[in-house]
Parts: structure tokens; C-alpha cells; sequence
């Protein structure tokens, strides 16, 4: 079997679950959202809705990093970090590092208890920091999955 294959066939699902999922909350789940008639319907659904994807974006992130890892590892790779040509791996980086601070530290640890407490002072500002961080994110992401996928198919800048 072939390892490196292998990673790579990882290494997209996890992309596909991970980032698909984000595009979901962001594109669909978040305006739903926003016709609710109350704050408290809002988090409620919400906290359901988090519940449920947060283990399968810990999860996914997971098996991105570390098959991520892998194949820069196996194809001894590390140069590509020095090179403004091979942005797209630096922007995949970045992006992996940011969900995976986001899921793993700062939500479960802060953001958990921060919100519950914006929310019942300021609920609509609550949403709307919220809903412009998941837009920030998405956009990033898709930045860095666009990159790739041109990058790794040999349309570099400078390449």
C-alpha cells in the first residue's frame, strides 16, 4: 500500500469535513440564525448545533495536522517554508494553527463562558462578533484550500 497515498486521501476528507462543515454554520446555520426572534433561541440552537460539530472539527483537525505532518515529512518538504512560492503551505499552516488553538484552547476554556456572558449584556453585537469571525475564517480557509489545491498542481507564483 501506498503511505503516502494513503495520508493525502486523509489529509482531503479532513479538509472536505473539517472546512465544509464551517462553510455549513457560516453559510446556512448562522442566517437561520439571525431570524430567530430571541437571543436565547439563538444561543440554544447554537449550543446544539456546537455540541454536535465541535468533535468532528477536533477530530478532523486532527487528522489534518498529523497527515499533514506526514507528507511534508516523507517528501522532506521543510524547505517549502522558506519559499514565498510555497505561500499556500504557509497559509495552510496558519489556518490549521488558528482551529486548532480555536477548538482545543480558546473555546473550551474561554470563549465558552465569555460568550455566555456577552450574550445576556449585549446580544445582537454577541451575534454579529460571531458571525463576521466565522465569515473571517471561512474566507481564510477557502484561501488556503484554493492555494493548495493550484499549488500542489503546479500553479505557483514565481514557479
Amino acid at each position: 500500500m501506498n503511505e503516502f497515498a494513503f495520508a493525502r486521501v486523509l489529509h482531503v476528507l479532513g479538509v472536505i469535513l473539517w472546512i465544509g462543515g464551517v462553510a455549513m454554520v457560516t453559510t446556512v446555520l448562522i442566517p437561520a440564525m439571525a431570524q430567530m426572534s430571541s437571543a436565547s433561541e439563538r444561543t440554544g440552537f447554537f449550543g446544539r448545533i456546537e455540541s454536535r460539530f465541535a468533535p468532528q472539527a477536533r477530530f478532523t483537525t486532527l487528522v489534518v495536522g498529523l497527515s499533514g505532518f506526514y507528507m511534508v515529512h516523507i517528501l522532506d518538504a521543510w524547505h517549502r517554508f522558506t519559499e514565498l512560492r510555497f505561500w499556500w503551505m504557509h497559509a495552510m499552516v496558519l489556518v490549521w494553527l488558528i482551529f486548532t488553538l480555536m477548538l482545543f484552547v480558546v473555546e473550551p476554556f474561554v470563549l465558552r463562558r465569555q460568550i455566555n456572558n456577552m450574550a445576556e449584556h449585549d446580544p445582537r453585537k454577541t451575534f454579529a462578533r460571531m458571525q463576521r469571525m466565522h465569515w473571517i475564517m471561512l474566507s481564510l480557509s477557502l484561501v488556503a484550500v484554493a492555494g493548495a489545491v493550484a499549488g500542489s498542481h503546479g500553479w505557483m507564483h514565481g514557479g
